[in-house]
């Protein structure tokens, strides 16, 4: 597998090199599928977060810089984006980008992910390689019919409580809910010792049960909560991340995250076996994270978004085992 992955890698960096000087909002010569298996794109977008922008602190500059950025490559795609504006606390301000792409049905997914940061280190993991997912697979998808159209949600202020899944969340109306089959989540993907995809008990786990499907069939090194630790359920995960205000409103979710269930408190919170957690840390910057684990950002990028893709692509809520 790591012999396959550099040799595609190696026939790709003329291309990783060309995206990497025209990811801003130019338009991008290239053909997606080329691309896609690498997690070029992903990769390209994370880094340029991480550092032409550096920390997206709630409510700062930076913060917006970032909103700027992604507003940019939704509409580049040729997705129309709404930004959604919201306050919270003493009167701080972020926002929300939504972009929808229709589907073969009018039901929907949500697939979210947050754009900001804290403030050390450049939030390479948390959370701009799950935005650069999030902008790969709007990439790869967009001449493609999907089973449900997809409202694609930049969230923002994630780090100050989840101040944007929130808002979205309670702005929707019971027709919306109603209308949503699931919401799926990304966050921190890029450095863990192990790649997850969690999702609720029983048949409110379906996003989790068909992406463990998927990689099965498809050979991707990703499993589920190992159930460990009793207060967190095989497959199941905690509410700490913007999966947490759609399952509160009784929507299904799935969330995909690397991190490591099996050491610490076994609560997922050490991502790894040689330096813990890097989320929140100095250490969430490529210097560090590539320095320690040669190839890990690019394989798990690639995982995560042929997951994605793939699970977009073929999703059926009444079907389990797709």
């Amino acid at each position: 597998m790591k012999k396959k992955f550099s040799v595609l890698m190696t026939a790709l960096i003329i291309g990783m090199l060309t995206l990497a000087s025209s990811v801003s909002a130019n338009p991008v010569t290239y053909h997606p599928s080329a691309v896609h298996k690498s997690g070029a794109i992903a990769y390209q977008h994370m880094k340029h977060l991480a550092y032409e922008i550096g920390p997206r602190v709630a409510g700062t500059e930076n913060e917006r810089k970032a909103e700027q950025y992604i507003q940019g490559q939704f509409e580049r795609i040729g997705l129309e984006t709404d930004v959604q504006e919201f306050t919270y606390g003493n009167s701080k301000s972020s926002s929300n980008l939504v972009s929808y792409k229709k589907g073969k049905s009018n039901k929907q997914i949500i697939v979210g992910a947050h754009y900001d940061s804290v403030s050390v280190g450049r939030g390479v993991d948390d959370n701009a390689s799950g935005v650069g997912v999030l902008l790969e697979t709007a990439e790869v998808l967009k001449h493609i019919k999907t089973p449900y159209s997809i409202v694609f949600i930049a969230f923002g202020a994630e780090e100050a409580g989840l101040q944007g899944s929130k808002y979205y969340a309670d702005q929707m109306s019971e027709e919306e809910i109603a209308n949503t089959v699931g919401m799926i989540n990304l966050d921190s993907l890029a450095v863990g010792d192990q790649m997850y995809v969690y999702g609720g008990a029983e048949e409110e786990g379906f996003i989790r049960d068909q992406a463990l499907a998927i990689a099965e069939k498809k050979k991707l090194d990703v499993e589920t909560n190992p159930g460990l630790n009793p207060d967190y359920p095989a497959g199941t995960t905690g509410d700490w991340s913007d999966h947490a205000p759609f399952k509160t409103k009784g929507i299904p979710y799935g969330y995909l995250e690397a991190t490591n269930w099996e050491i610490g408190y076994l609560d997922g919170y050490d991502q790894t076996v040689e330096h813990g957690g890097i989320w929140h840390t100095s250490n969430d910057n490529l210097e560090f994270i590539e320095g320690e684990y040669p190839g890990r950002v690019q394989a798990h990028l690639s995982t995560f978004s042929t997951l994605l893709t793939d699970l977009l692509k073929f999703m059926n809520k009444t079907d389990t085992s797709k």
